[in-house]
């Protein structure tokens, strides 16, 4: 009795392997990532022809300059904020830190530009670092350890100014003054270490192994520890990154405004949160990137003055119209997340 010997019998091992080889994904895959990275950018830009489109005044020079320095403060936030949520994290404090930034930075004004710059580094970075401490050792929900810090800031920010009736103003001649109103080839100098921060944090959240770091404790935290990776040390290390985005922040600001505003923050850490999350990042952790993130603080500026552009409408509508886009794009992102898991 003889056997047949197929071609595919005599086929190695490894040519077979490569012939079953699966193809990779699919077109709908595919089009699911591009989407859930890249589909805040394309509403941004749709957005602006729009708006462009319908008001005149949109696409003017002073427009885009007031646009560009009132995103400026909170992308910095936002940038914090962006390193805590990809490790599956939240930080309810960065509103107050920002607040208490700016105060302690006029206050230090009189000292010199360099304390009122160093000091809001400072304290808003050791806040910060308290909260990761809490976080990672103790093993407290970041909700309640950032709500606490929340509060806390606020506190001492009160008792600085005494309760609120004591304003400290920054010198108009000061370093400190160039950095928040200065110019550089007419872009305001805000902007420009907006845009330095960004791709600082781009290059570390992406090229660096504490990026790397980052994102395996928001992949898997069990799973991150058993690789080696140090999750504790990444956990308090992007708290204490978020309070000094916060901090710095708060500075630029009180420059910006040569005062330190004691009723400003209220709300912004929300404002981050949903600006990186439409950015396209997870509030899972595990994905995202600070490009995203700052395209998200654009879009919801965008939509600021395109309200204050139709003049018929109040600043609630603001609130209301970004909470609605946020709940769409918390939709959509489950929707894709899941799509890609089943692809």
């Amino acid at each position: 009795m003889t056997t047949e010997t197929t071609e595919a019998d005599m086929q190695p091992d490894a040519v077979r392997k490569v012939t079953d080889e699966d193809p990779g994904p699919s077109r709908a895959d595919r089009f699911s990532a591009l989407a859930q990275q890249h589909g805040a950018l394309v509403t941004l830009l749709m957005a602006m022809v729009v708006a462009s489109l319908s008001f005149d005044t949109f696409l003017t020079g002073d427009n885009l300059e007031n646009m560009a320095l009132s995103s400026a403060f909170l992308a910095v936030v936002a940038l914090g904020m962006t390193f805590v949520i990809v490790t599956g994290g939240i930080d309810l404090s960065v509103g107050s830190l920002f607040a208490l930034g700016g105060v302690v930075a006029a206050w230090g004004s009189q000292y010199g530009s360099a304390v009122a710059l160093l000091l809001p580094l400072a304290v808003c970075g050791l806040i910060g670092l308290i909260n990761g401490l809490l976080i990672a050792r103790s093993g407290l929900a970041p909700f309640i350890v950032t709500l606490a810090a929340m509060l806390g800031a606020r506190g001492i920010l009160l008792a600085i100014t005494d309760e609120g009736s004591r304003t400290y103003l920054v010198d108009k001649d000061s370093f400190l003054a160039t950095l928040g109103q200065g110019s550089l080839l007419g872009i305001g100098v805000p902007v420009w270490i907006t845009v330095a921060l960004f791709v600082l944090g781009a290059v570390v959240l992406r090229r660096t192994r504490f990026g790397q770091y980052v994102y395996a404790v928001g992949g898997n935290e069990d799973a991150a520890a058993l690789m080696g990776a140090p999750v504790a040390r990444t956990k308090i290390a992007v708290y204490a990154v978020s309070g000094l985005c916060a901090g710095l922040a708060g500075a630029l600001n009180a420059a910006w405004l040569l005062s330190g505003v004691t009723i400003l923050g209220s709300g912004m850490e929300l404002e981050a949160i949903a600006a990186v999350v439409i950015g396209g990042t997870l509030l899972s952790g595990g994905f995202g990137f600070v490009s995203g993130s700052l395209v998200g603080v654009l879009l919801l500026k965008v939509i600021q003055n395109v309200i204050n552009q139709i003049g018929s409408l109040d600043s609630a509508y603001q609130q209301v119209v970004s909470g609605a886009f946020l709940a769409v794009v918390v939709v959509a992102q489950t929707w894709l997340g899941r799509r890609r898991r089943v692809l």
